[in-house]
């Protein structure tokens, strides 16, 4: 329906301001702070996205999302038994399998995730992008991650933008899919919201700030843009469509604020791994080491969390 974004016009300045207003938040202190990292521990996509990745770090990384928090800290919080997990580990089609084996074996059912459709650039045929998600799905994944082709939102071929998407979401088959719109390379805040809005009507489950490799990555500013396109389409269509920023997210308080970002936004019940996930491979580290200071109140050595 391009009737709902031929007319869009997003007030730079105006969304500027509000982001600014919202870095100088107060953050939350001791034991809310501690349930507000644990809740981002939980909506974090445990990703390695690297040249070098091999069936070994992989197994180190699924072990990590299954205990990402040390066992004593949860206990001295008593949250040891709420099943504390990651939201998904995130790796290349090739390495789908090995992560799909390891989780096997630690009994837990965290979903793997893959990039598919071209990741990161886009620049793919489009019969290549839909045998790569086939093949990520065939191999175990239960969430993919596309990238669309940013010449499409560009050119303005929001048919052809459409279209594309539309046939990764039948390729995905029963898998969920996250659009990674590759923000930072889409020229305006009008383009970030109207390909956001293509994408939802094309059937995305999640869509997606960034790759992690672009230039400019996950930035308040093209959050609170996406959030509105997410909730004008739920008002329109009743469909509630989850949100992932990802690239660039490194600290405890970052993720702080955009978990508050989300609840000022869409509200509490996008609060959960359903509808909400932080993209990220070394926040976890952060998250641990605050959880550390505020159960121990001394900062942590390298062999205090060796896993991290």
């Amino acid at each position: 329906e391009l009737g709902w974004i031929s007319k869009v016009h997003v007030n730079r300045p105006a969304v500027v301001s509000h982001t600014e207003r919202i870095k100088k938040w107060r953050t939350v202190k001791g034991n809310w702070q501690a349930a507000w990292l644990l809740k981002a521990v939980t909506c974090i996509d445990l990703t390695t996205l690297s040249g070098d990745d091999t069936p070994s770090n992989v197994h180190r990384l699924c072990f990590k999302a299954k205990h990402p928090i040390r066992e004593d800290l949860l206990k001295a919080l008593d949250m040891h038994d709420k099943g504390i997990t990651v939201g998904a580990v995130c790796v290349y089609p090739t390495r789908v399998t090995d992560a799909v084996n390891a989780l096997k074996a630690a009994g837990c059912n965290i979903p793997v995730a893959s990039v598919a459709a071209g990741f990161p650039s886009g620049q793919t045929p489009l019969e290549t992008k839909l045998a790569e998600i086939r093949l990520a799905v065939e191999y175990g994944a239960r969430e993919i991650d596309i990238v669309i082709s940013r010449s499409l939102v560009l050119t303005g071929q929001w048919e052809g933008l459409y279209e594309e998407i539309r046939q990764c979401r039948e390729a995905c088959g029963e898998a969920h899919m996250k659009t990674i719109l590759a923000t930072g390379e889409l020229g305006s805040l009008a383009n970030v919201y109207k390909a956001s809005m293509i994408a939802m009507m094309a059937g995305s489950d999640f869509i997606k700030t960034s790759t992690g490799k672009e230039v400019e990555n996950a930035t308040f500013p093209v959050g609170v843009v996406m959030m509105r396109a997410i909730r004008d389409f739920y008002w329109q269509t009743g469909n509630k469509v989850g949100f992932k920023p990802a690239g660039g997210i490194r600290t405890a308080k970052e993720a702080i604020t955009w978990l508050m970002l989300v609840k000022e936004e869409l509200g509490v019940e996008w609060l959960t791994p359903e509808l909400f996930r932080l993209g990220a491979s070394s926040l976890l580290e952060d998250i641990e080491k605050q959880i550390f200071y505020h159960v121990t109140g001394s900062y942590a050595l390298q062999h205090d969390l060796a896993m991290a």
